[in-house]
Parts: structure tokens; sequence; C-alpha cells
């Protein structure tokens, strides 16, 4: 028998690639299932960005490869978002790179910026693909502690006091997935410094920057920031592009040349017509912007409704499209909760544990829902 590479055995197969099997059979069962779970727009994207790729197809040259760095026009649409949104200045020709959805930017810094045995600063809780591709890559997680009492942000003066002479990156998620939590301009400053004094690559994941966020935020607004920190954004959230993979990283010309070259070698650019509707969404209107926070509002509303009827505390001032929830104190632990609710009210909501050890007690809820399937959640109960 084949045996497979030692590397497999440092890592899992993805939660919600296990556990959407589990409710797709449940469905497949007839049970109505509603799921509250992962956070995969179910709105489409806008008409004129779903025309401009059916346009895009009829072009001369729309089937061929494409070029590695993406299209120049793609490029500079980053750069003009980037203008106009975070008041950065991109320059479109070696400071942005197209990538095909934001986790494939996370394997693709982490191969051109670890070493085997490197250490990783990794959120908890925080997303888990940055610990599941630090350990494919030979690299060691370090996890930093965020908790509720500190709005979600890391202790640096306590970090400052450990042993980070092996600590080669650094990943933070502003807004902070999965808590909604936000960073001040302040706190990006307090990051950046610390990455500098400590010679650490500081990477900010920021898909959810307009999500219910009337105060959109990147850290490279912050003077000196493209020295240390790169910034990872994605149109899947903003845009309803999920299942279309667009993403960017941007930095500093020598950080993304870095990029390129593993890049490079591992795709071969992005389809034309992708490209083309991603450059339609970044030209949107703020009626865009506006119309979509209107739907995500009335449904977090009703999410709160929910979350009440459970004994959940949660902080409204949360951005993006999840509410994360605590636990009434007493609770059975987060995975046994879910459980119960998937199979006796056939609702599946999300365990803070997946997120990391300070997860637990915590449960997480999707705005990926029509209102009419979470008044219905809130119905069961």
């Amino acid at each position: 028998m084949i045996r497979t590479a030692d590397r497999l055995h440092t890592v899992e197969e993805y939660y919600f690639s296990k556990k959407l099997r589990e409710v797709r059979s449940l469905v497949a069962e007839g049970r109505p299932i509603i799921n509250m779970g992962i956070g995969s727009p179910d709105l489409a994207p806008s008409k004129e960005i779903i025309a401009s790729i059916q346009e895009a197809v009829n072009e001369t040259g729309a089937h061929q490869y494409q070029s590695y760095q993406g299209l120049p026009e793609l490029r500079q649409a980053f750069s003009d978002f980037y203008r106009s949104k975070f008041k950065v200045n991109i320059n479109p020709s070696n400071e942005v790179l197209p990538l095909m959805g934001s986790k494939e930017g996370i394997m693709m810094i982490s191969m051109a910026f670890l070493n085997e045995g490197d250490g990783v600063l990794i959120p908890n809780p925080g997303y888990p693909t940055y610990t599941s591709v630090t350990r494919l890559v030979g690299a060691k997680p370090k996890y930093y502690s965020l908790k509720g009492e500190s709005d979600w942000f890391p202790d640096l003066d306590a970090l400052e006091e450990e042993d980070l002479s092996k600590v080669k990156v650094m990943w933070t998620s502003y807004p902070h997935m999965p808590t909604g939590a936000t960073a001040s301009r302040q706190k990006f400053k307090r990051l950046v410094e610390f990455a500098a004094k400590n010679d650490i690559l500081l990477v900010n994941d920021n898909p959810y920057s307009f999500v219910l966020n009337g105060d959109p935020l990147s850290i490279l607004e912050i003077e000196g920031s493209k020295e240390v920190a790169l910034e990872l954004n994605s149109l899947s959230k903003t845009f309803n592009m999920a299942g279309w993979r667009v993403g960017m990283v941007l930095g500093s010309s020598e950080h993304i040349e870095a990029i390129l070259k593993v890049k490079s070698n591992m795709d071969s650019g992005m389809f034309y017509g992708i490209q083309k509707g991603a450059i339609c969404a970044l030209a949107s209107s703020q009626e865009w912007f506006d119309t979509l926070n209107e739907v995500y509002d009335r449904r977090r509303e009703l999410v709160f409704r929910l979350a009440d009827k459970l004994n959940c505390s949660y902080d409204k001032d949360a951005v993006g499209m999840f509410v994360w929830a605590k636990l009434p104190k007493g609770s059975k632990a987060a995975e046994t909760f879910i459980d119960e609710v998937l199979y006796e009210k056939n609702i599946f909501i999300t365990p803070g544990t997946i997120f990391g050890s300070n997860g637990e007690g915590y449960i997480r809820f999707s705005l990926c829902v029509p209102e009419d399937k979470i008044q219905e959640a809130i119905d069961r109960f």
C-alpha cells in the first residue's frame, strides 16, 4: 500500500468538509435542516457583474492561459478600490497580486516565507486554515490568546515577554473571524510596531471589511506598514462571489514578488471572464454596499432573537456576516450543544471550538440564511 506523506498526519480534514457531509446525509433522509453554520453568501452578485462575465467569454483570447499576475486592469481596479475605500495607495504593477481566493493566499504566503521549524503566531480563536497550512509547510503554530474581556485583541505586552526568536509570521484577521470584533487604527499601529520590533511578517486577513461595518479599515493605512505587513482581501463576502474564487494580497513589491514566485509555479492564471467580473464588482456604487447591508441587518436582528431564545449573550456592535454568541453559564460543551440542536431541532450551528480552545462556550450563527428560514428556526424553539 502506498504510504501518504508524513505532513498529512499533522492535519485533519477541514471541519466543514466533514460536518457538511453529515448535514447532507440528514437532508437526504428528508429532515428539514436549516444550515446556519457556514458563511457562504446565498445572495447573487449584481446583474452588472453577471453580465460582465457573460460578455467576456466571447472576447478574443478569453479561453487562453492568463497572466500569473492577472490582467493589468484588474490590478488597477484593486488599486483604485483601496484608494477609494481605505485611502491606501497601491502600485498596481507590483504591490498587488490577484488570487484564486484568499485561502490560496494563506498557503502561498506560508510557502514563500516559512521554513521548517519557523514559528507562526496564530489567533485563538481564529480561522482554522492558519493552523493547518502552518503544519503542512512544517512550521510550528504558536497561539496567542484572544478573549472577550480584551475585545478579542492580543496582549502584545505579554507576547513581548515570550521567546519570539523563531517566529516569522503573525496572522491577524480584523474584522475578526469568528467574533466580528474590529480593530481601531491605534490597535493596527500597535500591531505594526510589534511586528517591526520583532522582525515578524504581519498578515491581516480582511474579507469582512464591508459587511455591517460602518468604518472599514486596512492595516496598510498605517505608516510604515508595507515594510512588515501584507493584507489579504476577497470579493467572496462583499460581492457575493464566494464560488468565483477571487481574492488579492497587497503589500510591498518585495513581498509580492516572493509570493509570485510560488504562485507562478502552482497555477496558470485566473479565468479571463472571472477577472472581468471582478473588475466590474470593484467599481460597484455605494448603493450596492448599502443594499447588501440592509439585508444582513434585518437577518442579524432575527438571529439576535434566536440567540435570545437560547439565552445566549452577544455583542450587538460586532460586524461581519456572523453572530458570535456566548452560551449561558452551565451549558453543555459547545459541540454537544450544537449536535443536540442539529438532531432535535434540525438546525446546524457552528461550535466555537473549531476556531480554537478559546471558542469553548461559544456558538456562531451565519447570516447567509433567508429571513423566512431564520424565522422558522426561531419558531422551532
